[in-house]
């Protein structure tokens, strides 16, 4: 199946769940992951109508990205993957999203860098539902302190939650954990759901999913 029939398909499963949910049609932003793939490959996504798009490492984005939105207005770029603080400045000057803010060190450097690039930025928190150690994101019981920080003492406004359920899990205690703690928090957005359990996602909440081999192929 070429590329733009995969994104066409997986628009499909949206639509199907959101119907299933009893949700409004395209009320689910979809996400299309891009990291490792190169310019000419995302322009195939692109030509489809796809305008958002997510990755993992600011480097890596900019050596394809400056080029691909001066070419095409319109498209909305989400840091998915860990963030250190020395990228932040890079990664503000870039991206339109970050998904991935969980920690006070991160959240003030990019506090800092917008207020210095005279910028704002839509933000998540991270939260690590699976309290998996290896993995990035703040734990549960911390979540509505730290967003009560984030805007609070640095003024940031905190759109969502984020969370990548551990691989081995039955992913909807994991979603269903993090829309509890949304609501607890007074956050609308909920970016949650990848290749193998958007539609899963979707009767949890998530109103954006982010999705990579399942329309870019195999990396």
């Amino acid at each position: 199946m070429e590329l733009q029939e995969r994104l066409k398909e997986v628009w499909s499963k949206i639509d199907a769940a959101e119907r299933d949910a009893g949700r409004p049609a395209r009320s689910v932003q979809l996400v299309a992951v891009s990291k490792t793939f190169d310019a000419d490959t995302i322009r195939l996504a692109i030509e489809a109508g796809q305008r958002t798009f997510g990755e993992n490492r600011v480097q890596e984005s900019q050596g394809k990205w400056p080029e691909l939105k001066a070419e095409t207005p319109g498209i909305e770029l989400h840091l998915i993957g860990p963030l250190q603080s020395n990228k932040a400045a890079e990664a503000v000057a870039l991206f339109d999203v970050i998904e991935t803010i969980d920690r006070e060190k991160i959240a003030r450097a990019i506090a800092e860098e917008m207020k210095r690039q005279g910028k704002v930025l839509r933000l998540y928190v991270q939260v690590n539902t699976g309290l998996e150690p290896q993995k990035a994101g703040i734990a549960p019981s911390d979540t509505a302190d730290f967003v009560n920080f984030c805007r609070g003492e640095l003024g940031l406004t905190i759109e969502g939650l984020m969370c990548i359920p551990p691989a081995d899990e039955n992913p909807g205690p994991h979603f269903a954990l993090l829309a509890k703690l949304a609501e607890k928090c007074g956050v609308k957005k909920l970016s949650m759901g990848m290749s193998g359990d958007y539609e899963i996602a979707i009767a949890f909440g998530a109103t954006s999913v982010r999705v990579g081999s399942a329309i870019f192929g195999a990396r």
